[in-house]
């Protein structure tokens, strides 16, 4: 038996979220998941650990989830992700993503739950003034993806202060590569994170790799990203939950990155070493929304919690992200 409380991840189905399922019962929580499994995978969740298939948006169906296992805290990573697709489909962001949050913080309230992890996102930033990020600069989303996360942010920092709830936001920044036993990674079809579809390309999944803006402000003319291991950014998870719950008192906001970037063309001549051999790259226009760097500034996090990344190497994360791709096809993914 542990002394830990129960914690709900919603979205435990997913990339960030089943690895964040997978650092908790490692670390030795009680663990519950939410997910209605519309991108995520229910092979994806641990068989010891609780799925509930649904919507977090359905109020009585997450507070029974909530009353039935004694949850002390949520880690929130359910929601929609792709940019480009909030610019041609906003209404669809601002349901999954703010609308759904604020149901889920209703229900959180209403059942006393003392703690919220938030998992937003650096496109709050929009087009920073100066590089890399700090969390104190001013939040000018520049995409309806953006715009959805810094409406949950801002909502909870109002709940936290009018009711017993203390919450950290996570801002992320590029999340890649895969869990380094080969017990979860980026299994979504058609997904569009850049280091999925290079190892792709890799493996013979996709016939090139688009790249998109090569006029950027940047050194070599493509989009500059702080890409972050995703088993680094599920630790960190880890020790904000302990955080909140040392001082319930406490709300706190941190980047998680790096703080060093790598351009397109950077993480392309990664995947290029690690495979030995070229990939076609093909060389597009921008798409809408995105901006040409976000690098994060992560002395914050690193002061105020124990974390140490383990995977902050390029390399390392290509490598653990083409074992995965590679484990998805033996399984005829």
């Amino acid at each position: 038996m542990t002394d830990k409380p129960t914690v709900l991840v919603t979205g435990g189905a997913g990339y960030i979220g089943s690895h964040a399922v997978l650092a908790l019962r490692d670390a030795g929580w009680p663990v519950v998941v939410i997910d209605n499994l519309v991108t995520g995978f229910r092979w994806a969740v641990p068989e010891d650990v609780p799925l509930h298939e649904g919507d977090i948006a359905d109020q009585p169906f997450v507070e029974g989830v909530l009353k039935g296992h004694d949850v002390k805290a949520i880690m929130h990573f359910a929601g929609s992700v792709v940019v480009p697709e909030s610019v041609s489909d906003p209404l669809k962001y601002y349901r999954n993503n703010t609308v759904a949050s604020r149901a889920l913080i209703e229900s959180a309230v209403n059942c006393g739950v003392p703690h919220f992890i938030f998992s937003s996102t650096a496109a709050t930033y929009g087009i920073p003034d100066e590089s890399p990020c700090r969390e104190d600069m001013p939040t000018r989303p520049i995409n309806p993806y953006g715009m959805s996360k810094l409406m949950t942010e801002a909502m909870l920092a109002d709940v936290s202060f009018a009711h017993p709830i203390n919450h950290c936001i996570l801002r992320y920044f590029n999340v890649a590569g895969a869990d380094p036993k080969g017990r979860s990674g980026q299994s979504t079809a058609g997904a569009t994170h850049l280091i999925k579809v290079a190892v792709e390309a890799a493996l013979g999944k996709r016939s090139h790799v688009g790249v998109f803006g090569t006029d950027f402000p940047t050194p070599d003319g493509t989009g500059v990203r702080d890409y972050i291991h995703v088993s680094d950014l599920a630790a960190a998870h880890v020790h904000a939950l302990e955080a909140l719950i040392a001082s319930p008192d406490e709300n706190m906001l941190m980047n998680c990155g790096y703080s060093r970037g790598f351009s397109v063309q950077e993480v392309l001549d990664a995947v290029d070493r690690v495979t030995n051999m070229t990939i076609e790259r093909k060389l597009e226009g921008r798409r809408p929304g995105d901006p040409p760097a976000l690098v994060a500034d992560n002395r914050r996090i690193l002061a105020r919690l124990p974390w140490a990344p383990q995977y902050a190497d390029l390399d390392t994360i290509v490598t653990h992200a083409l074992g995965w791709e590679r484990k998805l096809g033996e399984r005829g993914a």
